[in-house]
């Protein structure tokens, strides 16, 4: 299949994951009863919801980022701030590059919040913004995906190639298909670690770079092929990777084919026929430990612990709020719940101790953990 259509293709598959499609799948027996004697313990919480309504400037949350008591949102209209229990909103006339906020990170070392956007990079340091650009910088592309702090480097995923800002220096480092094995440039998201950094590539698959040595690697898709599954577990699952985690050192891959887990020898691949994912279409992942991942996909919120399953979403078919858990068996059941994420289109997660911000298609979604 040309690239031209696999686009195409994919912006369908995009486009139908907001609407409402049949919970249950083919050959996966729910349990449909509220009894959950020997059903695996998985974390509950009670979600509130945050919209417009609510002092949200847009109900689309493209990413969230939790900095101690506050929290950061980048929205479809700016970046919204949210501190004892009231909104702030950030907006191109303060200085931000573009009302448009894709992705967040947080340099734990100065406090600074680093948002990507669809206009520049730009840094919230102590109430003031400064803005990057292709035009004022060494930014690859104004069109930000994804942004991670190592150290005193910031590391930029954008719709032209990768690039790394020195912020002691000021220097940046530009990589792209000249001077790194990626053969698109659509970098769309990272994750920077001391010994490693990794990028998720749209069309060129998982790309890696040890910082010891300076040299770079990639990650393929064993089987070359764009529509199915030929060869599971022997590679990354798909070349269309959309987010990277990389935590203990261990990867987990997102993709809209499914998941991967690269543990540095071996490969392990989700796909909804044989795991808990809702859906093959992960919009992000965050990994909690070399076990533990969340899956933000386009018909919910999931979360493995190495073993079971838990999806956290509005049902399907009626929006009414449900979790189910599945089992090692592949058992499924249904959980009794009140209160769920604001919307099945999921598109990133952050921790705040054991309770969840959740961000999705329609509002900002704090998901207060249960004991």
């Amino acid at each position: 299949m040309k690239k031209a259509a696999i686009v195409g293709v994919l912006l369908a598959v995009g486009a139908m994951g907001l609407a409402a499609q049949t919970s249950a799948r083919p050959g996966r027996k729910i349990h449909a009863d509220t009894q959950t004697q020997g059903v695996p313990a998985m974390p509950r919480f009670r979600f509130e919801n945050f919209t417009t309504a609510n002092g949200l400037p847009d109900d689309h949350v493209f990413a969230v980022l939790v900095d101690g008591d506050r929290v950061w949102a980048g929205t479809n209209n700016g970046l919204a701030e949210y501190e004892n229990g009231q909104w702030k909103t950030y907006t191109t006339a303060d200085g931000l590059a573009h009302r448009a906020v894709l992705s967040l990170a947080l340099d734990k070392r100065t406090g600074d919040v680093w948002a990507g956007t669809m206009g520049g990079l730009s840094r919230i340091s102590a109430g003031r913004i400064d803005s990057y650009t292709q035009l004022n910088s060494g930014l690859s592309n104004d069109v930000v995906y994804g942004v991670s702090i190592e150290g005193e480097n910031v590391w930029v995923a954008t719709a032209a190639g990768a690039c790394r800002l020195n912020t002691r220096t000021g220097e940046w480092s530009l990589y792209n298909e000249r001077n790194t094995p990626m053969t698109e440039i659509w970098a769309y998201g990272v994750s920077a670690a001391p010994d490693k950094v990794y990028y998720a590539i749209w069309g060129s698959g998982l790309l890696e770079f040890n910082q010891k040595t300076g040299v770079w690697d990639k990650y393929d898709d064993p089987d070359g092929e764009n529509e199915i599954v030929l060869l599971k577990d022997q590679g990354l699952i798909h070349e269309i990777v959309t987010s990277v985690s990389y935590v203990d050192g261990v990867v987990w891959a997102a993709t809209y084919f499914g998941a991967s887990h690269y543990d540095g020898r071996y490969w392990h691949n989700f796909l909804t026929k044989d795991s808990g994912l809702p859906s093959n279409f992960i919009n992000f992942i965050k990994g909690v430990d070399r076990n533990r991942a969340w899956f933000c996909t386009d018909k919910g919120l999931a979360y493995y612990d190495g073993t079971n399953w838990a999806v956290y979403r509005p049902a399907l078919d009626i929006g009414k709020p449900e979790m189910m858990v599945r089992d090692a068996q592949a058992r499924v059941t249904q959980i009794p719940v009140e209160t769920a994420p604001a919307h099945n289109y999921v598109l990133g997660i952050d921790f705040q101790g054991r309770d969840l911000w959740v961000a999705t298609a329609k509002g900002l979604s704090h998901g207060v953990y249960q004991p």
